[in-house]
């Protein structure tokens, strides 16, 4: 018997996410991938999966994924320190050029994932297509280097990879106007790409469980917010850390296009597919 009541429940689970497939088949994803998911291997390969689900029922995924602690630890490696300036990393020449080939790196691993669980999947960065065209983005009037601010997306090589069936995976590395490689945040690179191919959904991983009301209070997550009170809650001065820039990235998203972001914690085991196709959710979602 109790078998049975364990295959019902089974059934269950997959009628409940009936509605949501049926709701986002066809429609782009974008997944912003980083934090203890990109360093964990366990969650990795949970990440994965979930990607790859979410391609075989219908969804054209697109994952932008960062590398921020790999790209310090390879600079130590070379003898350097790492130095932040407002959260942003200080990117001399070798410094871009090691971030350059570690998220290149990154990339390539990631695309071999995919790639094992059977489908094709392309890695490329900001560069390739002309993608990602950068300006020059300063930290408090204070040059730091090679980081982009991104003036503008050109998807044209997205939709070409997505029309061939391929899951495209990106590195934010952009190119100025004297074709310069830049490091660009990979929350803005997300952001601007979700916005350049009007996407369904825009999804953090991150190392928080979404939005708390009060962040002491742990009962007090928001699990649905709209734009006009993630507006308030910016302007309210409760929000610290990297969280203001990626609300305030979350807003812009919505505010060009994309109708739906999702902020989740990327520790909890397929926290994508319980996000997605559950009624109740794990994260913090903000709708217009």
């Amino acid at each position: 018997m109790s078998v049975q009541i364990d295959v019902m429940q089974k059934a269950e689970v997959l009628i409940e996410a009936l509605p949501y497939i049926q709701r986002f088949n066809r429609k782009i994803i974008v997944v912003k991938y980083g934090g203890s998911a990109m360093v964990d291997e366990e969650l990795k390969r949970h990440v994965i999966q979930d990607v790859v689900l979410l391609k075989l029922v219908g969804f054209k995924p697109i994952i932008v994924h960062g590398g921020g602690k790999e790209i310090s630890k390879w600079v130590n490696k070379t003898g350097m320190e790492p130095r932040f300036v407002n959260g942003l990393r200080v990117t001399d020449e070798a410094t871009m050029e090691i971030a350059e080939m570690v998220l290149n790196k990154v990339n390539k691993s990631l695309v071999q994932m995919v790639n094992e669980l059977g489908i094709k999947a392309v890695g490329i960065s900001g560069k390739d297509g002309m993608m990602l065209k950068c300006d020059k983005k300063y930290a408090g009037g204070e040059d730091i280097g090679f980081v982009g601010d991104i003036r503008e997306v050109n998807p044209e090589i997205i939709y070409d990879l997505l029309e061939k069936d391929f899951l495209p995976i990106i590195c934010p590395i952009g190119y100025d106007d004297n074709y310069l490689s830049y490091n660009v945040n990979a929350d803005d690179a997300a952001c601007a790409i979700a916005r350049a191919v009007s996407a369904e959904k825009l999804a953090f991983l991150t190392d928080v469980e979404g939005l708390y009301r009060d962040f002491e209070d742990k009962s007090s997550l928001i699990s649905e917010m709209t734009i006009g009170e993630a507006q308030q809650f910016v302007g309210s001065g409760m929000l610290g850390g990297g969280m203001l820039p990626k609300l305030q990235n979350c807003i812009n998203a919505i505010e060009n296009g994309v109708s739906r972001v999702h902020i989740l914690d990327g520790r909890i085991p397929h926290c994508l597919l319980l996000e997605f196709f559950t009624n109740s959710g794990v994260g913090t979602v903000i709708t217009k």
